[in-house]
């Protein structure tokens, strides 16, 4: 048997009800703002613009020495093993 809805209300003390003072200290939007753009610019992505073409995460199995060659290059070695990869295929940079 389905239990009945429970219609009594709930008080929140982290958002209580407004009051007149707090609707007359609230800001309103400025002239012309439509709100539908307010909401645009509040939930528009955040960091750094997606790039047209991302580069995808594959799995590689590189011979041992040659793999070990290019992590004791430092840093950044995934981003040297793409350039030989590009200059031995004759590709532009990307």
């Amino acid at each position: 048997m389905p239990r009945k809805k429970d219609k009594s209300v709930i008080f929140d003390d982290d958002n209580p009800e407004w009051t007149k003072e707090d609707f007359a200290r609230a800001t309103k939007f400025p002239p012309g703002t439509k709100l539908a753009d307010a909401v645009a610019i509040i939930m528009r992505q955040r960091g750094r613009p997606k790039l047209d073409k991302p580069k995808e995460a594959i799995k590689l199995r590189l011979d041992a020495d040659v793999l070990e060659a290019y992590r004791k290059t430092g840093d950044g070695w995934q981003t040297r093993i793409n350039a030989d990869l590009r200059k031995a295929r004759k590709l532009k940079a990307g």
